[in-house]
């Protein structure tokens, strides 16, 4: 199944996509209210316009959004970094989530060097607590893309990233969650981020150091997880700091994230 969110006037509803139509279904409440709940639905009648959908992030309030840094080797090389020995985790606050075809906005006087990173986003299901390898992808509820938007002067300035990874608008989230019942292998995903068009990270999730049940079991045994949690799994090489000259997004610049079986997130850069 895929599941979305999007705006009605001032509500957020609930749609899923069949035959690639995106339907509304009736139930009252949010993503997160759904993957507690587990509930009975039925679809309405008309399908949306999809030209016409204004897709809210496919998860609008999560207990926490945990980011894992340095989760694929090609990207360790790029960055002249050390493999980490455990996930190396990190925070972006909730205030940065926006949906697909929303505006990645940023203050040039604050940030001037805002890069993308494609990542393949986990929701979390049920609440877990210290869960083994072989629990942990029981409780995952699906898949979605994510695009990791960092501010890198203000990253590397201040020698730590929550500042830099969590700016309002810095989670593009979507366009949809795909239920893991969908995705035979996540670690055998094609993904890609392209600016404008040009192809800048290829890659796969085969490359993933720390592959999801060791990562959703690592971070369960240090804090709990529950429905609607999001885990951002890492990017791979390519980014626009590593490269040389370097490349960071502007004002105007369209960029887009694919995942394989997943599906494909837009974004528009604006600056202010």
């Amino acid at each position: 199944m895929k599941i979305f969110q999007y705006y009605e006037k001032n509500s957020i509803r609930l749609g899923i996509v069949e035959k690639d139509m995106p339907i509304p279904i009736d139930f009252q409440g949010d993503m997160i209210e759904f993957i507690t709940n587990k509930p009975t639905y039925s679809h309405m009648k008309e399908p949306l316009i999809p030209e016409k959908i204004k897709f809210a992030p496919p998860i609008t309030n999560p207990s926490k959004i945990v980011a894992i840094g340095l989760n694929y080797a090609d990207h360790v090389r790029e960055s002249k970094g050390e493999t980490p020995e455990s996930p190396l985790i990190f925070a972006k606050f909730p205030n940065s989530l926006i949906g697909n075809n929303e505006r990645i906005t940023w203050d040039i006087n604050l940030a001037k060097k805002v890069d993308f990173e494609a990542e393949l986003a986990v929701i979390i299901g049920e609440t877990i607590r210290k869960c083994t390898k072989l629990e942990a992808m029981d409780a995952i509820f699906g898949y979605t893309c994510a695009n990791d938007v960092s501010a890198r002067d203000l990253q590397f300035g201040d020698g730590q990233w929550v500042r830099g990874k969590s700016l309002d608008t810095f989670c593009p989230l979507g366009p949809w969650i795909v239920t893991k019942d969908e995705v035979q292998d996540p670690h055998a995903l094609g993904i890609r981020c392209l600016l404008n068009g040009k192809l800048m990270q290829d890659s796969n999730t085969s490359m993933l150091i720390f592959k999801l049940p060791e990562l959703i079991s690592f971070i369960s045994n240090n804090f709990t997880l529950l429905p609607g949690d999001i885990i951002l799994t890492g990017t791979p090489h390519g980014v626009g700091a590593f490269r040389s000259p370097s490349v960071y997004m502007k004002n105007g610049d369209e960029v887009a994230v694919e995942i394989e079986n997943i599906g494909r997130l837009v974004n528009i850069c604006r600056t202010t």
